[in-house]
This record gives structure tokens, C-alpha cells and sequence, in this order.
């Protein structure tokens, strides 16, 4: 508004000097229109956002450089946590399709998936089981607490089949409480045969023995006859098929991996071959 008004002035006086040319100021009125052009716009808002120009050099500090104020807290950079290395693969000693053969695909087990299981499948008949005998028996008896040991005996035959029918009317009436010392009878049967020379061939020679650990004849018949034994005697059968059992001992690690004396070359042997196994399967 002040420019305006300096430049009606200034028109006014050209006016009163009488000038021919009204495009031609005079030398007043230029002085006049100059002045009023270099005077500032003392009112003029400066545009928001727009940057001051300075000469001044600003200097940048790192914020992780910089040393804390009082009562601030210092600016520390997270580290890498170091990264541990794996441990080396675990060599094995015994090998596969030697000492033990690999069961393609991986059968089922007597019990549940809990536990690693170790079947031995046996006769007691057999002279090789009745060896093995002191070396499976202390190994069961400390057993890692992860494993359960089952027997599954061999029914290849019609004696076999009723030595198969004798243990498991054992493992009933032993379960049952009417057997009071399960393994001492386990352990009568293979001598009853191996050193006494009863073939235990006959449903009456089997009954005889059991009466030996007071087993009455109603127990006896109750359990032999049951549906309970029958089913163990079809689930056992199955197995065999299976893991295609030939021969016994032979030993089963969780439906997975058999293995017996001859692949593993002694009983001590067999014993660490079925340690090394259950390794394995916990290292899964």
C-alpha cells in the first residue's frame, strides 16, 4: 500500500511540472519511483517452509558418536550374539545291511509309540535262545527308561505254536498276580526243556509245569483258552510275517532295524548293536 501511494505522488508532481510527455519522468520523479522501489515490504509474511540461507557450516555428529547429555541415556548399538557351531555328525560303528538290516517301510510295534521298542523274537526250544538268555535278561533289566522290551515268541510250527500259546498264558497269569515270580517261571520253562529233557509237547505235560508254580487248573485252562491269549498268538504270527523273521534270536529295534548273533557276530556283540540302534532312533 505504501508503494502505491508513493507512486500516486509521484504522478502528481508530473502532473504540476506541466511535462509534454507523460512517458518521460523527470529526473525528481525517477529519484521518487527508484527510492520507493528499493524499500522493503516491511509487512510481507515470509512463505512457511522456506529455508534461511547461511553461511555457516553445520557440523554432523554420528548419533552413536555422540556422548550423552546429563540425564540422557547413552545410544547403544545392538550386537550379533555369536552363533555356536554344530556339533560334528556322530560316526557309528556298526553299518547297515551287516549288522543289522533296515525294514523298508517301518513296521508296527507291540506297544505304543512312546517308547523305543526291542522285540526279541525267541523259542524255548531254541539252544541258541536259552544262551542268550544271560545277556538279554541283565541288559532288560536295565533298560534305558525311553525303551521297552517285549519277547514275541516264533510260530513257525504246531510246537512252536504251542510253546507260543504257553508263554503267553505265562504273561497273563504272571500279569494277572495268580504267577507270583514271572521270571522265575520265564526261566523254568528254558530248563524244563534244555536240562530235564520235557519237550513240554503236550497241553498235560504244559499244565504240569504250571501247577509247579500252584497255577490251579481252572487258572489255567481260563487263561490258555482266552480271548486275550488268542489275539497275542495272531498279533505275534503277524509280526513275524512282517519282519521277516527266519530264524531266532532275533531282535527288532522299534519296528526299524533286525539284527540277530549272526549279523552281529557274538551275544556281547548283539548287545551293543541293539544300544547303538535304540542311539539311533533317540537321535531322530
Amino acid at each position: 500500500m505504501k508503494k502505491f501511494l508513493c507512486m500516486g505522488a509521484a504522478l502528481l508532481l508530473l502532473a504540476a511540472c506541466g511535462s509534454d510527455d507523460p512517458a518521460a519522468p523527470t529526473d525528481a520523479a525517477e529519484a521518487v519511483i527508484e527510492d520507493t522501489a528499493q524499500e522493503p515490504a516491511a509487512d510481507v509474511a515470509e512463505t512457511p517452509g522456506e529455508a534461511e540461507t547461511s553461511d555457516e557450516v553445520l557440523e554432523v555428529v554420528e548419533e552413536s558418536a555422540a556422548e550423552p547429555e546429563s540425564g540422557e541415556q547413552q545410544i547403544v548399538l545392538a550386537q550379533r550374539e555369536a552363533v555356536e557351531p554344530a556339533p560334528p555328525a556322530r560316526e557309528w560303528k556298526y553299518k547297515e545291511n551287516q549288522h543289522y538290516f533296515r525294514l523298508v517301510p517301518t513296521q508296527p510295534t507291540v506297544g505304543g509309540a512312546d517308547k523305543i521298542e526291542v522285540a526279541e523274537f525267541f523259542w524255548y526250544g531254541c539252544p541258541h535262545c536259552f544262551d542268550f538268555e544271560k545277556f538279554i535278561n541283565p541288559w532288560a533289566a536295565d533298560k534305558p527308561a525311553n525303551v521297552s522290551f517285549v519277547r514275541v515268541p516264533a510260530m513257525w510250527n504246531a510246537g512252536l505254536k504251542m510253546h507260543a500259546q504257553l508263554y503267553y498264558t505265562e504273561e497273563v497269569l504272571g500279569r494277572n498276580g495268580v504267577i507270583k515270580d514271572p521270571a522265575a517261571f520265564h526261566e523254568a520253562v528254558f530248563n524244563e526243556y534244555h536240562r530235564r529233557g520235557n519237550r513240554l509237547g503236550s497241553e498235560a505235560s504244559i499244565q504240569a509245569l504250571f501247577a509247579r508254580f500252584d497255577v490251579s487248573a481252572d487258572d489255567f485252562q481260563r487263561a490258555w483258552k482266552s480271548f486275550e491269549v488268542s489275539q497275542k498268538l495272531r498279533v505275534a504270527e503277524d509280526l513275524a510275517r512282517r519282519y521277516g523273521i527266519q530264524n531266532v534270536p532275533t531282535v527288532v529295534v522299534n519296528g526299524k532295524y533286525r539284527t540277530g548273533g549272526a549279523e552281529a557276530g557274538s551275544y556281547p556283540n548283539l548287545i551293543e548293536v541293539i544300544n547303538e540302534l535304540i542311539a539311533r532312533e533317540g537321535a531322530r
